[in-house]
């Protein structure tokens, strides 16, 4: 497991692309584009996309779109010489926070049906199915399974939320 003081998770920048590209061509079929990821960026007032990195090494990144009280990760990676170490997770709980921060109070996602490792982790992180995406994966016609959270309460008290209780 890596540790959270090790990982240095950051907005993403136009100046991260090649990397994150590099992770997205290593872990989906159909991967986005750089325009889709520039526009993410600089187009979308509701995109807020982040970086993780390990000793300066760019090893992940994720987005998500917050509006209103609803967040929506709208995809996340792991390099594959990385994954199974914690990083998803830890990408996962600062998602939960910045979303908190932005106002959200509940988040969601889709997920592969045959992605059973993702699947474990939002099951582990408090995500429930709700339903399916009949094809929603045009590469291979794949169902997505659609999940919620519906609480993202703060994992611990905050002291600004806490301050009125003294």
């Amino acid at each position: 497991m890596i540790s959270a003081k090790n990982l240095v998770i950051s907005k993403m920048t136009p100046r991260d692309l090649d990397e994150v590209l590099a992770i997205e061509r290593q872990s989906y079929p159909t991967p986005w584009s750089r325009h889709a990821f520039t526009s993410e960026l600089t187009a979308n007032v509701y995109a807020h996309y982040f970086t993780a990195r390990l000793d300066g090494k760019l090893v992940g990144y994720f987005g998500m779109w917050v509006f209103f009280d609803e967040a929506h990760i709208t995809n996340i990676a792991v390099h594959p010489d990385f994954r199974r170490q914690g990083i998803g997770e830890q990408m996962m709980r600062f998602a939960f926070k910045k979303a908190r921060e932005l106002g959200a109070t509940k988040m969601t996602l889709e997920v592969r049906l045959s992605n059973h490792g993702a699947q474990a982790l939002y099951r582990k992180l408090g995500f429930q199915d709700r339903g399916i995406r009949k094809g929603y994966y045009s590469d291979t016609n794949e169902d997505a399974i659609i999940m919620w959270k519906d609480d993202l309460g703060p994992d611990s008290p905050q002291e600004d939320k806490v301050k009125w209780m003294l």
